[in-house]
């Protein structure tokens, strides 16, 4: 009996000392719906990219196209963004936990850093028209952000990021399929992600 109740008692330290040090209301959901927002995104870009043949090849075609996909992804990154902090404050709720704390300020710190580089990285290149280096680029600066902040929050957060870097390489290497590649990284395998983490930590 004495056993069992060091055991449980060196548990519970460890979970209060997890709420102190990472951020853990993290929600699973939100992972899946940024995969989907993502998988519709690249539809839609897809749809652009490839099957406008006709009357789309116009005088002015390119610069439109641009704009449209620059919209689309900005369409899914605010979705996602929007998602994802509704269903962590949820989750911070049912918990009782604040979502604005010293873990999360953290978390945030650390994973700013490359998000915020690459992000600045992919709009040089592509106001210089280099749209082939974007769709790796955004998958390498994404997957070290989460590297980075895998620190203060849940360690599968660390091999989603290592996979995001590894397809991100391998997009450079065919740049033709970039695109496949991105909606790989930021679709299935975010659904992958969210729906292990609901399952693991959520329920």
């Amino acid at each position: 009996m004495e056993e069992k109740d060091l055991l449980a008692e060196i548990s519970s330290i460890r979970n209060i000392m997890d709420r102190s040090t990472k951020f853990i209301s993290l929600s699973g959901l939100s992972g899946i719906m940024a995969g989907i927002y993502a998988l519709v995104g690249a539809g839609i870009a897809y749809n652009l990219l490839y099957l406008r043949t006709d009357s789309f090849l116009e005088r002015g075609y390119y610069r439109l196209l641009e704009e449209r996909l620059i919209l689309v992804a900005a369409v899914v990154l605010f979705l996602s963004l929007l998602t994802g902090v509704l269903l962590t404050v949820r989750k911070a709720s049912k918990k009782g936990q604040t979502i604005w704390n010293q873990s999360s300020q953290s978390l945030l710190l650390n994973g700013a850093a490359p998000l915020v580089t690459g992000g600045i990285f992919c709009i040089i290149m592509l106001l210089r028209g280099y749209y082939v280096v974007i769709g790796p680029c955004t998958l390498i600066f994404y997957g070290l952000a989460l590297i980075a902040a895998s620190k203060y929050t849940f360690g599968d957060v660390k091999w989603l990021g290592l996979l995001d870097v590894g397809l991100g390489l391998l997009a450079a290497i065919f740049p033709g399929y970039g695109l496949f590649f991105w909606a790989f990284g930021f679709g299935v395998l975010h659904i992958l992600y969210g729906t292990i983490m609901h399952f693991k930590y959520d329920r």
